[in-house]
């Protein structure tokens, strides 16, 4: 009953109360026995002429009663065990609440976000974008979300994967979710993990959310069945291409854009304080010369307005300006230029990064060129500044 009932648990499944109590009163019954256990010896040494009869009799008569007795008190507690089911779904739905900040500029695409999940078609939800886009923000707020809103998930589950892809620690923080804590869960090969977590999720409505994949994760090595319509179950990940959201399979495919002007400079205004820009009557338009050289990126707008937040003087702002045009201001270059270079250096071959290559024909060129640009306009690399001007037309036009 006992094993029962621990399945159960790790399948996040409670137990029913009157099987607690069950088991409660099996371990009272337990104690008991084990201490008649200990007092047989001395019975048995008390018993004479063959084991007949007893030195005293009035002892072996109270321990031969006390023995029947517990054994018609278990022979009735056994039966009074036959339960049907030991546990019961639990009433809603075990989420682990994240730190948040507030998100500005997200807003309508958590929305867009939010009507997939409860669109029984879309299983897969892919979100793309730059480095220092929001990403993360956006599935911090979906996955706090859950918590709040009624829905019928048995659980959601968090996994940070990034770029050393490693399926034993994307098991480990799963298996965490679902109640494999102990060590010795931990100690076990990648496939016997993954059995352990699929006889889990494959009888429950689950959400995974999968944050900074770099390349394909391979739900089947990991033990995670796939969402479908048939089971409900939800898969949600960030990845910075649009590459990564065809290989899983992504139903729905989300572009996480940068922040439009409006919203930039809120955020902007958020971090760098009214007290600042108030503080000289020619700050405030020095600061929209700099919310306009950050392009509407969170992480450069989040950078650059903490660092400035203590700059009153018009110098100090002209000075931080004239260093974003250079790309040497320090807060840009230790914190957001690092994650951009990283989108780069993980590009798929030097001659991405090369552009263009030597070709013996204009066409070959052309159509390397196609196929480049559309790759960083994948890794949200390049933005496209028209609807109508194409690489092609570039070439065209050269």
């Amino acid at each position: 009953m006992q094993r029962e009932v621990d399945v159960a648990e790790q399948r996040l499944l409670k137990p029913f109360e009157q099987v607690q109590l069950w088991l409660s009163e099996a371990e009272t019954m337990i104690t008991k026995v084990e201490k008649l256990i200990e007092d047989s010896p001395r019975q048995m040494n008390n018993l004479c002429l063959g084991s007949c009869a007893s030195k005293n009799f009035l002892s072996s008569y109270k321990f031969g009663k006390n023995v029947t007795k517990m054994l018609q008190e278990i022979n009735d507690h056994v039966s009074k065990g036959a339960f049907k089911k030991v546990a019961e779904s639990r009433p809603s739905a075990s989420v682990v609440v994240r730190p948040e900040e507030q998100p500005i500029g997200l807003e309508s695409t958590i929305e867009k976000v939010w009507s997939c999940i409860v669109d029984k078609d879309v299983g897969i939800i892919g979100l793309y974008g730059l480095g220092g886009v929001g990403k993360t923000t956006l599935l911090t707020q979906i996955n706090n979300k859950f918590s709040t809103t009624p829905d019928k998930f048995d659980v959601v589950i968090w996994a940070l994967v990034s770029k050393d892809y490693n399926v034993a620690k994307i098991q480990d923080k799963i298996g965490g979710n679902i109640g494999f804590w102990d060590t010795s869960w931990k100690s076990k090969s990648v496939d016997e993990k993954a059995v352990d977590i699929y006889g889990v999720l494959r009888n429950k409505r689950f959400v995974v959310l999968l944050d900074d994949l770099w390349e394909r994760v391979d739900l089947n090595k990991v033990g995670v069945p796939k969402p479908s319509q048939e089971n409900g179950s939800k898969l949600i990940f960030t990845a910075r291409s649009l590459e990564v959201c065809g290989e899983m399979e992504a139903r729905k495919r989300i572009k996480v854009e940068c922040l439009e002007p409006e919203k930039a400079w809120e955020l902007f205004q958020a971090k760098v304080g009214d007290e600042t820009l108030n503080s000289h009557p020619n700050i405030w338009k020095l600061a929209e010369h700099v919310v306009e050289r950050c392009g509407g990126l969170p992480l450069a707008l989040i950078t650059i307005g903490r660092a400035m937040a203590c700059k009153t003087t018009p110098m100090e702002w002209k000075y931080a300006i004239e260093m974003l045009k250079r790309s040497t201001l320090p807060k840009m270059k230790n914190e957001v230029f690092p994650l951009l270079k990283f989108s780069y250096d993980n590009l798929p071959n030097a001659t991405m990064k090369w552009l263009l290559n030597e070709f013996d024909r204009f066409s070959e060129a052309q159509i390397l060129g196609d196929h480049i640009i559309n790759s960083l306009l994948n890794a949200c690399l390049l933005e496209r500044a028209g609807e109508d001007y194409s690489w092609r037309r570039l070439c065209e036009d050269a």
